[in-house]
């Protein structure tokens, strides 16, 4: 935390001076010279077919020739996205311009933006990312349907703004002296320099509106960029500041269950009165059959009559899995939780970079590069939902509820049911996370005699997600009558019924928990306060000796610490604990009304519905005032730290003027050796005869572990023909294990003897690589390419259920106090545990077809970027193992490989009006493995975006903007089982329109 108030204060000054520097320019006296710039620097000269004047590129066009010189000079295989003006990236969202990448395929989180990216069927976490040549890393919290949040080591981009950056670029094979970690790709975001400019002074400044229909509101989005130099001294300093309102709606159903699990005992073993449902009259077996609920011949509980029909019931007990036949009901399959989805975000950006730049000759570079970003959001879910699919006969859920009609396809996906006695819920969330970045890099370039040129990185940065709250509230109707779930007009979305009128709070109840186990309303605060925060620390020095004009050596040593730390806290549980409404209090003071839902997404939803204000019920409460334990009481304080040293050496060579033809490449090797130490605390139960705050205690467990690494690596450039490259790569490549997953903490329940523990002796993922690409230039601007990849993954982590003795946990026997279970009993254990990993392979063709190549006139403008990638793997996903075998296995395609992506563009841009439209497809892919019981997978279903923008220039100063996402307002459809494909989720956001206005000198 020290370097990181160390940086604020730096960033502080620095940028003092450069408004002070900035301030005393001659703004207006390089104007004209200023606005051309763009031109100046992307422009590509080309001469239309037939002969005539040369034609000078700007804008989009300039942009993508400039990003196809970067992939055609490199040795390694990479794909570039360049700034189109000065403080102007071609997309709203970094992850979204790499849609246009071939072999990238974007993810989506809230609200539908861009989130991470998966290269070439590899997901985000084995996609490194560098921000000004040094690893970062970014943290964030979302939506619990798109994972709750990143802790770990991928990269959310939606927390950066594009405007601070001038250039990204996916690298796909490595080389030695590029820092390992990446098995998919490792990107690199670049943000401009000074001298990056050939004016003295430059100025460019963006204001926009953005809306979107169904949030329902404009908000802002403002940038601005300011460079100066001075001599053989530069400044550089840019800003950028967004505010958005999200809004979604839809569908959930959390997860599908087969009718069983909260009733009959799954092995067929329990006692025959345990049924799926409330037994009908006349059934031959009365369940529930428990009279301290309320239940007997008549009653399901007390005041819940059986109403249940005969036919019905035996509809779903005769529903039976394969794997199964025993089991009643286990192959008819019901939504855990049913319930409509509103969902609301404030969003707010904040991001700026100070570059001082130090070049008094071309032998000599020095830089400072500060950057800073801030996203923060308070996030508000709302959801109205049938609760007892969820709730075990402990509860009185599921086997106190009658079936009146229900109805099922052929897969045992439910099609229409019709209920009574089912417990409603509304709930309501309200999360408030930040996430801050910073980073500074010293970067010094400087050439020592005629040969040699050393080159250096400094750099810290930290990357802090504080969530200081999460409060989640609920009121209930319990045994509510005429509950209705019907997937009968949509066969993906179903009609939710309700039996009342939910948008009374008469309805509902807040109260203590009844006797007989039935909940009447409640809150939580869910783990918070929480802060994690990575530091990475790095230092490196690189020498390259060009030892002719042929063949140049480089070698060099890099040093690199980075340090996790999670905390959380828990609140003490008699302050939790759901009190009666104050005397003079009633509901309807406490709720307010969720409304516009039934509008915007349709499928039945209430037009309103009744929920828990949180702002009037931690004022009533005293939420604020909740005591809060730390370690002591069994809550989280979770360290990692990795070091890592490494050294390399490498050749570069070009023999083309040797050989007459264009050969060139590197070969090379990377040593890497990482020390890991990690600690966490493992929550226990008290000692006998003593109490905490939350029935448990917190024990420190740490561990130690060290390995290393050789990776070789070629690149080969074969140039036969002016314009024709064929590439050729081989390279062995590692990726680190998920920092969560590193943690020496545990969960169990001694009871049931099944438990969660973390395994900080995973080893990397390592894999061998092949690509082979030909690329033909055919063209100024134009390219075809075709492209192979063929990756096997030698290792791979998965977690996995296993049956293991206590004793060989590595857990402290103090978890089994006043358990009667002893350290020699099998526990049911689901651990991350090291595997076989399988071949990944595939291809990508790419295009990109300026229509001045071969046409006159208006077409001149016009032009088409297309590619498609298809990927295919094979691994195999051990799903329960005993004494350290794989009992029971399937095999798949790797988590988050869509088997085929497609994009495509097509544009026009004449230097002064600038239009295009960008089509993103991506197959469906996998989520999860394995899912719920009777279910083999999460997974996604396919999505088609389009987007389009557009752009006048008034003038060489002013220009207009004009951007829409999501034309064709497609949703995200989450879905549970390879087969019957059940709704898990679906989202709508909806469309998203942005005008402004560009102004630069």
């Amino acid at each position: 935390m020290h370097h990181a108030s160390r940086f604020a204060s730096a960033a502080v000054s620095l940028l003092a001076i450069a408004a002070a520097s900035l301030c005393a320019a001659p703004a207006l006296a390089q104007d004209a010279a200023a606005a051309g710039r763009a031109a100046d620097e992307q422009a590509e000269p080309t001469t239309p077919p037939g002969g005539g004047e040369e034609i000078v590129v700007t804008g989009f066009r300039a942009s993508l020739t400039s990003a196809l010189a970067l992939k055609r000079n490199e040795t390694a295989a990479i794909d570039s996205i360049v700034a189109e003006d000065i403080g102007k990236f071609p997309d709203s969202n970094l992850a979204e311009s790499m849609q246009r990448i071939p072999g990238v395929a974007l993810a989506r989180g809230d609200g539908g933006e861009g989130r991470n990216i998966s290269v070439r069927g590899l997901g985000a976490q084995f996609t490194r990312v560098r921000i000004n040549g040094m690893e970062g890393t970014s943290q964030t919290g979302s939506s619990d349907i798109f994972g709750a949040g990143n802790t770990g080591r991928s990269f959310d981009f939606n927390t950066f703004p594009t405007e601070i950056f001038s250039r990204l670029t996916v690298r796909k094979t490595p080389s030695a002296d590029v820092e390992e970690g990446s098995l998919g790709a490792t990107v690199d975001l670049t943000a401009p320099r000074p001298f990056d400019n050939t004016e003295d002074f430059v100025f460019s400044a963006t204001a926009r509106g953005v809306y979107n229909e169904v949030a329902d509101q404009v908000d802002p989005r403002a940038s601005m960029l300011v460079s100066r130099k001075f001599g053989d001294f530069g400044v550089l300093f840019s800003a950028a500041y967004q505010r958005r309102n999200l809004r979604e709606v839809g569908y959930a159903a959390v997860d599908l269950l087969p009718s069983n699990v909260n009733g009959f005992d799954p092995d067929g073993t329990g006692p025959i009165g345990v049924q799926p449902f409330c037994t009908p009259i006349g059934f031959p077996v009365l369940s529930p059959n428990t009279p301290a609920r309320g239940s007997d011949a008549a009653n399901c509980s007390t005041g819940n009559p059986r109403t249940g029909s005969l036919a019905a019931y035996n509809t779903i007990i005769n529903l039976r899995r394969p794997d199964a036949p025993n089991v009643p009901g286990s192959g008819a399959y019901f939504p855990r939780i049913p319930r409509y989805v509103n969902s609301e975000q404030d969003q707010q950006r904040i991001a700026g970079t100070l570059t001082l730049q130090y070049q008094p000759s071309s032998d000599t570079d020095i830089s400072l590069d500060l950057l800073l970003s801030e996203f923060e959001v308070e996030r508000r879910d709302n959801y109205i939902a049938g609760l007892s699919f969820a709730r075990s006969i402990s509860n009185n859920g599921q086997p106190m509820v009658s079936v009146r009609d229900v109805e099922f396809d052929e897969n045992g996906s439910l099609v229409y049911g019709l209920f009574d006695g089912v417990d409603v819920r509304s709930e309501g969330l309200v999360d408030k996370f930040t996430t801050t970045f910073q980073q500074a890099n010293l970067n010094i370039r400087q050439r020592l005699g005629d040969t040699l040129e050393l080159t250096g990185l400094f750099g810290i940065s930290e990357s802090r997600l504080d969530g200081p709250s999460r409060l989640q509230t609920f009121i209930d109707v319990i045994d509510s009558d005429n509950f209705s779930i019907d997937f009968r007009d949509d066969d993906v979305i179903p009609t939710l019924g309700f039996g009342f009128d939910v948008s009374n709070p008469a309805n509902f109840t807040y109260a203590p928990t009844r006797s007989d186990g039935t909940v009447l309303g409640g809150f939580s605060l869910q783990g918070r306060p929480l802060r994690n925060t990575i530091d990475n620390k790095t230092a490196e020095l690189n020498l390259d000796w060009e030892a002719s004009d042929a063949v140049s050596f480089k070698v060099g040593g890099q040093y690199r610490e980075s340090e996790f730390r999670g905390r959380f806290y828990s609140p003490y549980l008699s302050d939790v604990t759901v009190r009666p409404l104050p005397g003079g209090v009633n509901l309807a003071d406490l709720t307010r009304q969720i409304e516009g839902v039934g509008k915007l997404w349709g499928n039945g939803a209430p037009d309103s519905w009744t929920a828990i204000d949180p702002d009037r019920f931690s004022e009533v409460f005293g939420v604020e005032g909740v005591r809060l334990c730390g370690v002591e009481c069994g809550a989280g304080d979770t360290r990692i730290r990795e070091e890592v040293i490494s050294g390399y050496a490498m050749a570069t060579f070009d023999a083309t003027d040797l050989l007459g033809i264009g050969l060139r490449g590197d070969i090379g090797v990377r040593y890497v050796r990482t020390d890991q130490t990690s600690s966490g605390y493992i929550p226990i139960p008290p000692p006998a005869g003593t109490t905490s705050p939350t029935n448990v205690i917190g024990q420190l467990a740490q561990a130690e572990r060290d390995y290393d690494d050789w990776l070789p690596s070629a690149n080969l450039v074969f140039e036969p023909t002016d314009g024709l490259l064929l590439r050729l790569s081989a390279a062995k490549v590692m990726s680190r294990p998920e920092l969560q997953q590193l943690a020496p903490t545990s969960g169990v329940n001694p009871v049931t003897r099944v438990g969660n523990v973390n395994n900080p002796f995973l080893e990397p993922i390592r894999a061998n690589t092949f690509d082979a690409a030909v690329e033909w230039y055919w063209a100024p601007g134009a390219l075809l390419s075709a492209a192979f990849f063929y990756k096997d993954i030698g290792s791979f982590i998965q977690t996995i259920n296993s049956q293991i003795p206590f004793s060989d946990l590595g857990l402290p026997d103090a978890l089994l106090a006043n358990s009667g279970t002893v350290p020699s009993e099998l526990f049911n254990v689901s651990r991350p545990t090291n595997t076989d990993g399988g071949p990944l392979k595939g291809v990508e063709v790419n295009a990109q077809v300026p229509f001045s190549a071969f046409a006159t006139g208006f077409l001149e403008s016009v032009g088409v970027l297309a590619n498609y990638t298809h990927v295919t793997s094979e691994i195999e996903y051990c799903l329960a193992s005993q004494g350290g075998n794989c009992i029971n296995s399937t095999t798949n395609d790797l988590i988050g490989l869509s088997r085929n992506t497609a994009s495509g563009t097509l544009y026009y841009d004449d230097g002064t009006f600038s239009i295009r439209s960008t089509a993103n497809w991506r197959d469906s892919f996998v989520r999860g493995i394995p899912a719920s019981q009777g279910s083999d997978l999460q997974g996604n279903s396919p999505t088609l975006f389009v987007d389009a923008s557009a752009s006048y220039a008034i003038n060489e100063n002013v220009g207009l903007i004009l951007e829409a996402q999501n034309l064709t307002d497609e949703q995200n459809r989450l879905y549970i089982d390879s087969v019957r494909e059940d709704t898990l989720f679906q989202l709508r956001f909806g469309r998203t329109f942005t005008a402004g206005v560009n102004v630069k000198f």
